[in-house]
């Protein structure tokens, strides 16, 4: 596709198409991350599942994109070979790899190895349209990439809205699935690249250590990394969590049911994720990710003091807290975009997911222990850490020079 000025209208036109079947695209191939996760209830109603096997149904996808993540950092492919290629392949194998785990019980070997297989492939997917994002970006980057998490925040609390409504049979989220990264593969293909394009860099395995040297690009990343944290943990554990409190206030009544609480809570960072990106490209990266944080880790200890309370407090609360967890985390993405060498951007975004997502590995288990020995009141404050440090980060990147590249001199 030919690339034009951004200022003209048929360039702005051809801004709008690529961003709307972007997201259309990112949200149909990301569904093969959620897909045992609607399934998991019907799952259980047919198959007894140990804890292990119930958490590595959605620990290997994770594992798989952090493996992915990795293997293409080192090799540098989103930022040396067609981006849109790149996202066809790794969307029609991840809609195959879920295709075939229908020919196996959910208990078999084969169905946490089919999941790695997609949560790799994702590696190919998530990154790749940020980058694909930012190629379009004219002062709205935050805005863009906060779009794309928007629309995967909606992706991540569907489940939830499943789960409070009934149970489906477990095959058919996962022929959805299949069928909607398929149809991704096939939507990338039309989607243009923009004219902030930057030609591809030779093949260094060392361009990957660019994440560390560059002094702006590693608080970014600090910060990120914090959010991360409290994120995947957060949303692994806020319907558990619904569920004790509402269990201990209304015993087996609660006014609504927890999983439409826990709905509303990750849902709510649609919203957030929209609005963080409006705001950080209008008022500063570094102020809006900071009063973020500062939110979700005031979130994430006070909800626990309202433990078995009222219905509506808990839920205000975490509503709360499910826009604020959310409405920094494009902007650590668009800092790093802005922050680094233009030809490394996708090496840079690749890099900064899959630390992010190793570190959910652990503090999703954190939580499920101290859930058990500390109790519900106690343990989400353990998240609180992460968005702490990823605060100071972001205050130290704010009195640094280069942080005048973010948001077009907006601190």
């Amino acid at each position: 596709m030919a690339r034009s000025d951004p200022g003209t209208g048929e360039a702005v036109s051809a801004k709008r198409t690529a961003v709307v079947l972007l997201l259309l695209s990112e949200v149909a191939a990301m569904a093969t991350w959620f897909a045992t996760t609607a399934s998991i209830g019907a799952i259980r109603t047919h198959w007894t599942l140990s804890p292990f096997q119930e958490a590595l149904l959605t620990n290997s996808v994770q594992a798989g994109f952090v493996a992915g993540t990795l293997v293409s950092a080192l090799l540098g492919l989103a930022d040396r070979f067609d981006l849109r290629r790149l996202f066809c392949a790794a969307a029609a194998t991840a809609g195959l790899a879920n295709l075939l785990m229908l020919a196996f019980e959910p208990t078999s070997p084969a169905v946490p190895l089919l999941r790695f297989v997609t949560g790799a492939c994702m590696a190919g997917v998530y990154p790749v349209g940020m980058k694909i994002a930012a190629t379009w970006a004219v002062g709205d980057l935050g805005l863009l990439i906060g779009l794309l998490v928007a629309a995967l925040t909606l992706g991540s609390a569907l489940p939830h809205l499943v789960a409070a409504f009934g149970q489906l049979d477990w095959h058919l989220p996962v022929i959805g699935a299949a069928l909607g990264a398929l149809l991704a593969a096939a939507l990338i293909r039309f989607v243009g690249l923009g004219p902030a394009m930057a030609e591809a860099p030779p093949l260094r395995l060392e361009n990957v250590l660019e994440a560390w040297r560059n002094r702006g690009v590693r608080l970014a990343n600090l910060g990120y990394f914090g959010h991360m944290w409290e994120l995947y943990a957060m949303w692994a554990w806020i319907g558990a969590f619904m569920a004790a409190s509402f269990r201990e206030q209304y015993g087996n009544a609660p006014p609504f049911p927890p999983e439409l609480a826990a709905f509303c809570v990750v849902a709510a960072g649609a919203f957030g994720a929209m609005l963080g990106g409006w705001a950080a490209d209008r008022f500063g990266r570094t102020l809006v990710t900071g009063a973020s944080m500062l939110a979700s880790g005031s979130c994430a200890i006070g909800i626990g003091f309202l433990f078995g309370g009222p219905a509506w407090a808990v839920l205000s609360v975490g509503v709360l807290w499910g826009a604020a967890v959310i409405a920094d985390s494009a902007q650590f993405s668009a800092a790093v975009s802005e922050l680094s060498d233009r030809r490394l951007i996708g090496t840079m975004l690749t890099v900064q997911t899959c630390v992010g997502f190793l570190l959910t590995l652990v503090s999703i288990q954190l939580i499920a222990f101290a859930g058990t020995f500390l109790g519900w009141r106690f343990a989400f404050a353990l998240l609180a850490i992460g968005p702490f440090l990823g605060l100071a980060s972001m205050l130290r990147l704010r009195r640094l020079p280069e942080a005048k590249r973010l948001a077009g001199g907006r601190l």
